[in-house]
């Protein structure tokens, strides 16, 4: 690491100086795995009262199946091929068997509602849509006929829609949360996931590597879109090589040893669960437990009977888990890497001293962008959010003048390097980064004299309070460890005298009983006395708006703590 004297610019490592990266494509990264583990058990998928599970060769060939058949249906070099769908495993042979053929895999949250759906299809260009049955109550076929009629019309590989232009191929997959007889729309554009594969059989083994052979680092490999509190979401598109350093770097960073069985109940159309959790499994050898959605008494058997040892999950889930009749006489001992572990660890068979290391990320680096690793001392972190990671550059500046900030005063976050996106979807570069290539994260913090990050959280939500700093995240961390708490977010509140109010908003777990006065005492201990809570305030879960991917909504948040307040 290199730092700029005095002045908030730090410089990680070279790329090429960090341990265990390996090729740097989608199609590459997955020969590499399958090259060093062929036979062992890559994914494993429980449904419908079976099991499934692909070794690694499986993988490949599933996803070499994937890559004919879209090759058959038209995708070349740079087509995007939407994924609509759970975590399951086709997902990732969609994924992987688009970056085969060339093309550019789009993934679309399955929290979406029909009007957002019409929106990511439209803005997305996809040209397939590959997309599960039915989630729960949703019918995505129905959603789509809904949007545009005319599809109704069309046959296979025949559309021709106005409102999706570059629309060619619809592909329903048999449904993983509820049987196909639920569906409501059963138009014949609507390709079964059967005949999609089976038009690519006479595509040669042949094409597929040539085309997987002309695909580069720098090349487009996927489009997420973020989930906005308050506008459309923004389109964020990566280059092949993010993927491939995120998959081969988490294990490092998170200090991983031996072949990882993984988990997560988030979705992989978020970046940091598809990154974290291919990564830690496919990188070690080891495999990722599919769960389509988080259900806490399926997910707490998952975890038991597939000895699974890494979990990525949010302190309310461990919350919920801790509400099922099973908890207590779950066997977890196979438990080891457990991010947001404080809850997980209360259970009597769960025993590790791992701890989630400190980390900055952002959807538009996908994901990580400093860090230490996890067995880093406690005396070096101290308390940061770790350094730039190799081929990252740092710099905190002025949010108003965009000049550097001397080292130890607060500014603006401000990142470039290997993982940072190609740009957002419809934006020129000028409308994506400053002069100088940086993306501005707006997030708050201050760089020490050591290089070390200390993040703040979001500039627009940090507290300010009788003329002091205050961010939320500190107070939550420590909310999400009281027993009782499923969820915790800290507001400002606007305030006459002070400016703004510390106001924490609770959500208790089923049948607990939590008191305002215990929980500031709590509190108290803990934390400078202008950081604590003037109020904490119990909800109810439905009082809590969030996004699709489970972030508060804070302007209705602060709304609500605030007509509270007045109440």
């Amino acid at each position: 690491m290199q730092a700029t004297p005095s002045l908030s610019l730090v410089h990680g490592i070279a790329l090429s100086e960090e341990p265990g990266i390996g090729a740097l494509t989608i199609p590459a990264y997955l020969r590499e795995v399958v090259q060093r583990y062929g036979a062992r058990e890559a994914l494993v998928m429980h449904q419908h009262g079976g099991v499934e599970r692909w070794s690694y060769d499986t993988l490949m060939a599933k996803s070499m199946e994937v890559a004919k058949a879209l090759i058959a249906s038209g995708v070349g070099k740079d087509s995007r091929v939407g994924i609509l769908m759970t975590n399951r495993l086709e997902f990732l042979s969609m994924l992987f068997g688009t970056a085969l053929a060339g093309g550019v895999a789009v993934a679309l949250s399955t929290f979406s509602t029909t009007a957002e759906l019409e929106y990511l299809v439209r803005a997305s260009g996809v040209s397939v849509l590959a997309f599960d049955g039915r989630v729960l109550k949703k019918d995505f076929g129905a959603a789509l006929a809904e949007i545009e009629p005319a599809l109704l019309q069309a046959r296979p590989g025949e559309i021709r829609s106005a409102k999706f232009p570059f629309l060619r191929h619809l592909l329903r997959l048999p449904s993983v949360t509820n049987p196909l007889s639920d569906e409501v729309i059963a138009g014949e554009v609507f390709e079964p996931w059967a005949a999609f594969l089976a038009r690519g059989r006479d595509i040669p083994d042949a094409v597929v590597e040539a085309r997987a052979d002309l695909v580069k680092p720098s090349d487009a490999g996927g489009l997420f879109f973020s989930s906005g509190t308050t506008s459309l979401p923004k389109g964020i598109l990566h280059a092949q090589r993010a993927f491939a350093i995120q998959w081969w770097r988490w294990p490092r960073v998170m200090s991983v040893k031996g072949a990882v069985r993984s988990w997560t109940g988030n979705g992989f159309f978020w970046s940091g669960n598809i990154s974290m959790i291919v990564g830690v499994a496919l990188s070690t050898g080891g495999a990722a437990v599919l769960q389509p959605y988080f259900e806490p008494d399926q997910a707490l058997h998952l975890m038991e009977v597939e000895k699974v040892n890494f979990l990525s999950g949010r302190p309310h889930q461990w919350a919920r888990l801790q509400e099922c009749p099973g908890w207590a006489t779950a066997d977890l001992s196979s438990l080891h890497y457990v991010t947001n572990s404080e809850l997980m660890k209360e259970h009597p068979t769960v025993n590790t001293d791992w701890r989630l290391p400190m980390s900055f990320g952002t959807s538009e680096t996908m994901t990580i962008n400093t860090s230490y690793s996890a067995d880093t001392p406690a005396e070096q972190y101290a308390g940061s959010a770790g350094v730039p990671l190799p081929g990252n550059t740092l710099k905190i500046i002025d949010p108003d003048s965009g000049a550097l900030r001397p080292r130890g005063e607060r500014g603006e976050i401000c990142i470039k390097g290997p993982t940072l996106m190609l740009g957002y979807l419809g934006k020129g570069a000028e409308d994506c980064f400053d002069e100088e290539g940086y993306y501005r994260t707006g997030d708050g913090g201050y760089v020490d004299a050591e290089g070390r990050l200390y993040w703040e959280g979001r500039l627009t939500e940090i507290i300010r309070t009788g003329g002091a700093n205050v961010s939320p995240l500190e107070i939550d961390a420590l909310l999400s460890s009281y027993p009782g708490v499923r969820r915790a977010q800290t507001v400002g509140v606007p305030d006459r005298l002070l400016g703004e109010l510390v106001v924490s908003c609770v959500v208790p777990q089923d049948d607990a009983r939590l008191e305002e006065s215990t929980i500031r005492d709590f509190l108290k201990d803990k934390l400078a006395s202008f950081k604590v809570p003037r109020r904490v305030l119990i909800l109810r879960d439905e009082e809590v708006q969030v996004t699709g991917n489970g972030k508060v909504k804070l302007a209705e948040l602060r709304a609500l703590a605030a007509q509270r307040l007045a109440g």
